[in-house]
């Protein structure tokens, strides 16, 4: 019983400091995918989020694990990576209450995690599966406007970008953003040589997700 009672109230806590904060991590995984890719994807988009949508993010994103308790110090997590993801049995459930408690989590496939993820995902949530978001979810037209849903970054297989997500009681707690490719096009512009104009899409996107976690 007092076990329970600290647990109740640990998480009270963290609730509490996620609802006040607006701070992100990199979430580390294991399985062998590079989780570090795109390093200097993040430190942008928060710059351009501090400038653009008033918020007040650390400008060096911490690294995570995803068994670590150090997740509920962060209302936002971002994911990303081309290659193989693994979560222990404890990752699993440290993802889980962390969502359930009202964290939020970004998946951005880099490239080559899809299998692999939606596999671990099952372990996460095996009675929510992902649903696709339709162009009229807000997470669409928070700050800036994309009528048509996700907008393409790279075009890797020529594939459609898809938005998918899971919710917990009508809340979005998870987005997996596919054959989109937002990190690469908020890279430092030598990395891609991108059009300016893509970048500038690819940021605003990552704003309106941010903004929309930040406010569900």
């Amino acid at each position: 019983m007092a076990q329970l009672t600290r647990l109740t109230c640990t998480l009270t806590f963290f609730v509490m400091a996620l609802a006040s904060s607006q701070e992100i991590a990199i979430l580390k995984y294991g399985g062998g995918g590079d989780w570090y890719s795109n390093p200097t994807a993040l430190p942008n988009l928060i710059q351009f989020c501090n400038s653009n949508i008033d918020t007040k993010i650390n400008p060096e994103p911490e690294t995570v694990e995803a068994g670590s308790v150090s997740i509920f110090k962060y209302p936002f997590l971002h994911m990303t990576g081309h290659g193989n993801v693994f979560f222990t049995d404890e990752e699993v459930q440290n993802l889980r209450t962390y969502l359930l408690s009202g964290g939020f989590l970004h998946i951005d496939d880099n490239y080559g995690m899809e299998p692999y993820l939606r596999r671990e995902l099952e372990k996460v949530f095996p009675n929510k599966p992902l649903e696709e978001l339709g162009a009229d979810h807000p997470i669409f037209s928070q700050k800036f406007e994309f009528p048509d849903g996700l907008p393409k970054i790279h075009e890797h297989d020529g594939k459609r970008p898809q938005a998918f997500g899971i919710f917990n009681q009508g809340r979005l707690i998870l987005l997996y953003t596919y054959e989109c490719d937002l990190g690469d096009g908020w890279e430092d512009p030598s990395v891609h040589n991108d059009p300016e104009e893509v970048r500038i899409k690819a940021l605003q996107m990552g704003a309106n997700i941010l903004e929309y976690a930040f406010k569900n």
